[in-house]
């Protein structure tokens, strides 16, 4: 029989990607459908004096207008975590309304909303509304807000501040340790904010049934189930079994689509008033405007070595965006999703990390792609690269004098680190050790040298990183503040002809669980993989799951999917003992097929399936049917890690970087697709990159976005990423039946730092020893001409 674990096996569902099959929202068309476009605040920070909606009603194909003072304006989005302030203070959650009323708090903030029979009406309509508004002084820098006699983003508070937040050591011990260090290395920058550009803009459809008196809403979410339940019972108060969430095919999220937006409820809201299907689609401008940012951290950080570097303690004090509102995962990412990770692979004895969190007239900022560890990681792997150069080492070397020492789990207990976090498996050494054989580090640095004789300007950046993923468990994060279960459902159908149906609470927006989820489910099973079908998306369908983020989908959503099948060969194995007449101690499932241990007695599983639903010949008691459920609730997070290592070569003349080569040596666990995961830390390592050298949201002092286009906001394009060189080891998660890590995020948490860290090993004999990111070829340029 086939196997098909670890098996570059192409996606399935790219059949109908590539031939432009796929359903997306925006391709949903139902009849007597509305259209709708919003009307924009121009101000970050504004009274709203007037709005005149009569030219505009009066305008052609206009069905309806509504404003904050509508009945819509009593309705506002939750945040989805809680954090307290370090004095026990509840956190400031202000109300995040579905249009503003009174006041504007960030760019692009909808006033107004207008309903027309075609787009073009809707737009035309809504170019008539006239807003008078009072323009007030706007803060956006994290830092600034907390500023004695800033502008406040809330009245209602004495100052910017949502919460403050601590983990780790004493502060004062790991003072006094840096105090008596042999070398303390310091760092102040900012991780700079961006703009998540899924090629899919976020889109939505309601739709009400009067008849019926239920809704649907089609949505580009990354997790229906858990839109349905903030809009339900946190915003519109509508019954939970009259919403029908569905999200089909989703154009990339990188976590923009996890969060429950205002637009979402506004328009399932105006769907019964109207009586009528109403959809919104954004377009770019407005997705720069509006989806929820990542990063945007102000950071001062000290970390102490003794004499033979070795890392003796860490300090860090943090300013950290939160936008105009709380998003609905914004609080965990800074704090439990951050601080979390300030261990690294480092066998670090004291820590500390002081966050404060404040409001800004800015759009919200929430999960980006890794959420909150490329913040951590970043902040290690530069503080390490940088302190070998200052102690006169080689930056592999002070990473090998300071890893924590292989642990698998099994026969020892994972690793306690200072923050709160119990490492599942690593070798961390190992991948360190494979990486720099995959670039031929000791020849490359000979090539350096000799380069830099003829005015050539070579770096290579090591990173080293772990991360947590599979948030879990639900108990453990619910004591940390999350207002939601962090658990996975899965359920496998077993039809009479013995085909196999799947359906999971997990979500792909390209992570290719169509294919992956099929292929476990093939192998556990022992059948064909065209004979397993994947099912996600759907509220209706699908039990309540908690949807795909944080790389979750096979550490938590596969487990739940492994036990439901567990499960079914429980019960397949009664009936098979039944049909052999044999005990089922004497049976062993292989290849599909039940046999009597030293006999050539078997049963097929498509038979056995047909029994339990044709049930004449069937054992006494048992109920018919092969269809199981199951929820997993992780004990822990996975812990994928590995090695990322950058060349580059920078142009002295104009400050540009070549990006060389790429070396990517990652640990993630059992692999089920070799290929998709190669697919996903390329993708991930593209976007750390773009990081490094190219992107940044540019907010002016008044709060105008000045990089709020492709024309100012820049991409990675083919030409800036070389062949991505990519190996893997294997360290088995302990805890979960797949022995999984995860792989979404990992490229773009270990790449950041890595070409960073070329850049300025390229330019350190000038004596540069840091660049604030992106490193555009203007920033490179100003720092060597800095030292020349």
């Amino acid at each position: 029989m086939e196997t098909f674990i670890g098996k570059p096996i192409k996606r399935r569902e790219d059949a109908r990607f590539l031939k432009g099959a796929g359903t997306y929202t925006d391709d949903i068309k139902l009849p007597k459908m509305a259209h709708t476009a919003f009307v924009r605040s121009p101000y970050a920070h504004a009274k709203i004096l007037s709005i005149d909606t009569s030219e505009a009603e009066k305008s052609e194909g206009v069905i309806a207008i509504y404003t904050g003072s509508d009945g819509c304006g009593e309705y506002g989005v939750p945040c989805g975590w809680q954090v307290d302030f370090k004095n026990g203070e509840t956190m400031r959650e202000p109300k995040h309304p579905l249009l503003a009323k009174d006041k504007i708090r960030h760019l692009g903030e909808a006033v107004a909303i207008v309903v027309a029979e075609t787009l073009a009406q809707a737009r035309d309509a809504a170019e008539l509304v006239e807003v008078d508004y009072e323009e007030l002084p706007a803060v956006t820098d994290a830092k600034a807000a907390m500023e004695t006699g800033a502008p406040k983003v809330h009245d209602e508070w004495p100052d910017n501040a949502a919460f403050d937040w601590c983990i780790g050591n004493d502060r004062a011990e790991v003072e006094a340790a840096l105090a008596s260090a042999h070398h303390v290395t310091e760092m102040e920058y900012r991780n700079q904010r961006l703009a998540p550009n899924a090629i899919e803009p976020r889109s939505y459809i309601a739709d009400y049934d009067v008849n019926g008196d239920k809704w649907t809403l089609y949505t580009s979410t990354q997790n229906p189930h858990l839109i349905r339940l903030l809009l339900c019972a946190f915003v519109l108060g509508i019954p939970e079994h009259k919403v029908r969430v569905v999200s089909k095919d989703v154009g990339g999220g990188f976590g923009s689509k996890i969060y429950h937006y205002t637009e979402e409820a506004l328009l399932t809201w105006i769907s019964r008033e109207i009586g009528r299907p109403v959809k919104w689609t954004s377009d770019r401008s407005e997705a720069f405007l509006t989806d929820a940012h990542g990063r945007d951290h102000v950071v001062k950080s000290r970390m102490g070595f003794d004499k033979d570097g070795k890392i003796v303690a860490h300090l860090t004090d943090e300013y950290c965006a939160m936008g105009a509102y709380l998003s609905t995962f914004a609080p965990a990412v800074p704090t439990y999703l951050h601080g979390t990770l300030f261990q690294g692979v480092y066998t670090t004895p004291l820590i500390h990390l002081n966050v404060t969190a404040p409001f800004t007239h800015t759009v919200a900022v929430d999960a980006y792609r890794g959420a909150g560890r490329p913040e951590a990681t970043y902040l290690l792997e530069r503080m390490l690269s940088k302190a070998a150069k200052e102690m006169g080492m080689d930056p592999a070397e002070i990473r090998f004098k300071n890893f924590i020492p292989p642990f698998d789990g099994v026969n020892e207990p994972g690793y306690q680190t200072q923050v709160a976090l119990q490492y599942d498996s690593g070798n961390y050494k190992g991948v360190l050790k494979r990486g720099l054989e995959m670039l031929g580090y000791e020849d490359f640095r000979k090539e350096q040298e000799a380069a830099r004789k003829n005015g050539k300007l070579l770096g290579v950046g090591i990173s080293t990183y772990i991360e947590g993923c599979g948030i879990a468990p639900s108990a453990v994060v619910g004591s940390l503040g999350a207002r939601a279960g962090l658990y996975e459902v899965g359920h496998v159908r077993v039809q009479p002809t013995g085909k196999v149906q799947v359906l999971t609470g997990a979500h792909s927006h390209g992570q290719g669980h169509e294919t992956v989820f099929a292929q476990f489910v093939a192998d556990k099973l022992g059948i064909a993989m065209d004979d397993v079908e994947i099912e996600h998306g759907d509220t209706d369908q699908v039990a309540f799951g908690m949807g795909t983020y944080g790389s979750r989908s096979l550490a938590v959503g596969g487990s739940a999917i492994i036990k439901s099948i567990d499960k079914i060969l429980e019960k397949g194995a009664k009936i098979a003992a039944h049909k052999l007449e044999a005990a089922e101690e004497d049976l062993e499932y292989a290849e599909g097929k039940w046999t009597v241990k030293g006999t050539d007695k078997s049963i097929s599983f498509g038979d056995v399936s047909l029994t339990a639903y044709v049930p004449h010949d069937y054992p006494e008691g048992l109920e018919p049917g092969l269809d199981f459920s199951s929820f997993y609730d992780p004990t822990n997070f996975t812990y994928p890690f590995g090695t990322h290592i950058a060349v580059v070569e920078v142009d002295a003349d104009t400050g540009k970087v070549d990006l060389q080569r790429f070396v990517a040596c990652d640990d993630v666990g059992n692999v089920m697709n070799p290929m998709i995961v190669e697919g996903q830390i390329h993708g991930g390592v593209v976007q750390g990159v773009g990081q490094a050298l190219l992107e940044e949201v540019v907010y002016d002092g008044g709060g105008q976005m000045i990089s709020g286009s492709y024309m100012d906001y820049a991409m990675p394009r083919a030409d800036d990423v070389p062949n991505i060189e990519t190996d893997r080891t294997t360290t088995p998660c302990p805890h979960n039946p797949l022995g999984v890590k995860g792989a979404g995020e990992a490229g773009a948490i270990g790449s950041t730092p890595a070409v960073v860290n070329a850049v300025v090993d390229a330019l350190s004999h000038l004596g540069v020893t840091d660049i604030q990111m992106p490193l555009t070829p203007q920033r490179v340029w100003k720092a060597i001409q800095a030292q020349t």
